[in-house]
């Protein structure tokens, strides 16, 4: 039993993903001032002036790109498929979130969810997919397992 923990937990970090990829299936505007007010609260030099100046005057190809990498992470996840590069791809998300998004909030314990994301795909780079996975089959080609 103890072993398919790794693939139990691949599995709910997924449906955070995919949770957070669905919200913006049905539009992306809603991004545009989360986006702005990240930019003028990041106190971190260099990102504060790459979000200011890049980021949000290109705001519509950045929600893009983001949304369409949650759901790529939220589908190899809960498939199991190319588990580690998955973990990859949501520790870099979740790290984006965290320096960005994150210090838009004023709420401490709503920020944790965020960092709490770096730390569970930390995790899956390390366990791998676990035994319950699409990966684990021989059909699967060797680049998505």
């Amino acid at each position: 039993m103890a072993e398919i923990w790794p693939s139990l937990f691949r599995i709910a970090v997924g449906l955070y993903w995919l949770y957070f990829a669905s919200q913006k299936w049905q539009g992306i505007g809603w991004m545009k001032p989360v986006l702005e007010s990240a930019a003028r609260a990041n106190p971190i030099p260099g990102l504060h002036e790459l979000l200011v100046s890049v980021v949000v005057p290109n705001w519509v190809p950045f929600s893009v790109a983001q949304s369409v990498a949650e759901t790529v992470v939220a589908v190899l996840l809960i498939a199991g498929l190319a588990g580690r590069w998955a973990g990859v791809l949501g520790f870099l998300l979740a790290a984006n979130l965290a320096l960005t998004v994150a210090f838009a909030l004023n709420d401490d314990g709503f920020r944790w969810m965020y960092y709490l994301a770096v730390i569970a795909n930390a995790q899956i780079i390390v366990s791998g997919s676990g035994p319950i996975a699409l990966g684990r089959f021989g059909w699967v080609p060797a680049w998505l397992r």
